[in-house]
């Protein structure tokens, strides 16, 4: 097990000294978990290649299937994604949130084609959780993409970890920093819609039921 810092309950202006310490984690290779508004998270830098293998090791996934990405804000998501009408409307409305979207890579790609399992689209989402947002935030203001891998905090085809402590106890190869801010506010992972083609596609229905995101569509 890696190190464990517990920040459930404590304010943003409190813990802000443990947020720079999993950005230089980030910046250093490291791997880290981390929590969400739905399920805990695995992630780190996308760029490097070191990292993506490892986490695919930790997880035994499937090198074809790639990874989700959490982005700080829009502006990272325009550098490495391509949205149409109905993409850049779902993410107005729903980001940060917990709605993924799958949209078409944009190339050239400063994300390693290994991140998306070699595919031509990529999966992006900014997070509502206060720490791991702030993070990302605090890796654009360094200088560095506000973008790192948001995979599921289990092994693959188990159910996701809902608390750092369960990150610790389950997961047994080493994560490097554990991020423990208490339990998931939801245990449901989130609404991922493919956005790559004309008709949007439900690929998972999560947190945000598939009603709410036609409605919202269709009064567009």
């Amino acid at each position: 097990m890696g190190f464990l810092v517990k920040l459930g309950g404590k304010e943003l202006k409190d813990i802000k000294m443990y947020l720079q310490i999993a950005v230089e984690n980030i910046i250093e290779g490291n791997v880290i978990a981390f929590p969400t508004n739905s399920v805990y998270g695995i992630g780190g830098d996308p760029q490097n290649l070191s990292v993506v293998n490892r986490i695919f090791e930790i997880k035994f996934r499937e090198r074809s299937k790639g990874f989700l990405l959490l982005i700080s804000d829009i502006e990272e998501a325009l550098k490495i994604a391509e949205f149409n009408d109905v993409s850049k409307k779902l993410a107005e409305q729903f980001w940060p949130g917990q709605l993924t979207l799958i949209l078409k890579k944009k190339e050239p790609s400063i994300i390693p084609p290994e991140v998306t399992g070699f595919k031509s689209t990529i999966g992006l989402r900014i997070p509502e959780n206060e720490i791991i947002l702030n993070i990302l935030k605090l890796l654009k203001e360094g200088g560095y993409p506000g973008i790192i891998i948001g995979t599921s905090a289990n092994y693959s085809g188990e159910s996701p970890c809902v608390s750092g402590e369960q990150v610790a106890k389950k997961i047994l190869s080493p994560i490097d920093l554990i991020i423990d801010g208490g339990k998931s506010k939801s245990q449901l992972s989130t609404t991922i819609v493919d956005c790559s083609t004309i008709k949007p596609e439900f690929i998972r229905i999560g947190k945000i039921p598939k009603e709410e995101i036609l409605e919202f569509l269709s009064n567009q």
